[in-house]
This record gives structure tokens, C-alpha cells and sequence, in this order.
């Protein structure tokens, strides 16, 4: 049955992947992905001959609905990204709620994420927590960090290695520089590294080594205020 099949692909690690999704991957008619050259290397390492497409956050405005109107005409169509499962942080929504709004059956393979490791490593409660993404670079940047001040859900945020000193400067003014954090680096690769401190430590140790990878930081949330006795008799009452 033609379908849209979002695949989860490996982090890092190419073992990472699950055997049907690399059997969808090879029954499908096309693949999308968000870099070909990128792509190819997983594809190549699985012998998966399908035909490579590219989609991503800058033509998939354009071809979204060529692309659903491909699937309702009989094609099955895969997405992939760069590493991890599509739409987190990366190019997929748009079709998705396209092929949905279409009546084209969208099915997502359960896989890869980045943040899951990184938040497990971190210790932090991981019952209920709040995912950010990255940050915006620039304008509006300020307004989300004073918004997520009083945030006491663990949160989580994708960036940059090149940004990664900054974004622990502005915690550390924002947060607070005792608030623990969590940095995870290179997850599933040969150089892994999971950080953990106050942002004072953390920043301290990535201040003093040149930073490669990507980068997932897990932010403890706000502590709870310690109630006092005379506030616990009056909720009483």
C-alpha cells in the first residue's frame, strides 16, 4: 500500500538502526533525505539501492504536495534526515501534515533521537520534561531564556558546538550559575562524552577545550521553594 514512511536513521552509530527499517528502506520506491551525500554512506553501508532524493528545510515548501500527490498516484516514499528521527529538530512536519491533510497514510518507524540518551545520561528526573530544540540564535533569544527561568521541568536543548560556551553564559545568567546541566557530546561515536556539573563547572570545563559534535544539553529545572512550617499549617487550614 502507498504510504509515507518516516525512518529514524542512526546518530552516529551505524548499528544503530532497526532491521525493518532498513527493510523499508529497500522496498520503498524513493527515499527523502535532507542530505544526500550524507545519506549515502548510511544507504551504501546497508546496500540499499533505492533512489535518493533530496528534501530539505529549503525546498520542501515547493514539494510537498508533489510529493503526496506522488503517493496517492501509488508510490511508497521514505523520509530520512541526517541522523535521528525526522521532524525533531530537523525538516519533516511540513510533509507530514501535508500528505495528513491529503488523506495519505503516514507511518513513523520508532527509532534514533539524540535527546533520549542525553537525558537518561544526565540523571535528571526524566518522568516529565520539556524539549526546546535549539534556541533562536539571535532575536528572540533572550525573551525564550527569561520565559524558561521558571521552568521546573527538566529541559532540553539541541546546539551548535560552536555555540555552546554562549549558551552556558546565558544559562549561567538566566538560570543561575548553581543550576545543574548536563552537556552530551558525539553521542554513540567513538568519543562520547557525558558532562555533568553546575553550569559554573560545565562551562569552566568546555571553556578550555576546542569543541567538536553535536551537542545536547540537559537543564535540571527550577527547584522547588522549601515550604515552611507555617505555610504547610495554612494550607491545612
Amino acid at each position: 500500500m502507498s504510504k509515507l514512511y518516516i525512518v529514524p536513521t542512526p546518530i552516529g552509530n551505524l548499528e544503530d538502526i532497526t532491521l525493518r527499517a532498513v527493510r523499508i528502506l529497500k522496498e520503498v520506491d524513493l527515499i527523502l533525505a535532507e542530505d544526500t551525500r550524507t545519506s549515502s554512506h548510511l544507504l551504501r553501508h546497508y546496500e540499499i539501492p533505492t533512489r535518493l532524493v533530496s528534501h530539505h528545510k529549503f525546498n520542501e515548501h515547493k514539494t510537498v504536495e508533489r510529493i503526496a500527490d506522488q503517493i496517492l498516484a501509488g508510490d511508497s516514499i521514505a523520509l530520512i534526515s541526517d541522523a535521528g528521527t525526522p521532524s525533531i529538530s530537523d525538516p519533516g512536519f511540513l510533509l507530514v501534515r501535508t500528505c495528513l491533510d491529503k488523506g495519505v497514510d503516514v507511518e513513523c518507524l520508532p527509532g534514533a533521537t539524540a535527546f533520549v540518551p542525553a537525558l537518561v545520561n544526565s540523571g535528571f528526573p526524566s518522568d516529565r520534561f520539556s524539549f526546546e530544540g535549539f534556541l533562536p540564535p539571535k532575536k528572540g533569544r533572550q525573551k525564550k531564556l527569561k520565559e524558561l527561568a521558571d521552568e521546573t521541568r527538566t529541559m532540553i536543548f539541541y546546539e551548535s558546538p560552536y555555540r555552546l560556551v554562549k549558551a552556558l553564559e546565558q544559562f549561567a545568567e538566566y538560570f543561575g550559575t548553581d543550576r545543574k546541566v548536563s552537556v552530551s557530546r558525539e553521542l554513540t561515536k567513538l568519543f562520547e562524552e557525558n558532562f555533568r556539573g553546575s553550569v559554573t563547572e560545565v562551562l569552566e570545563h568546555f571553556k578550555s577545550k576546542t569543541i567538536k559534535g553535536e551537542i545536547v544539553i540537559v537543564v535540571e529545572g527550577k527547584p522547588s521553594e522549601k515550604r515552611t512550617d507555617k505555610e504547610d499549617d495554612e494550607d491545612e487550614v
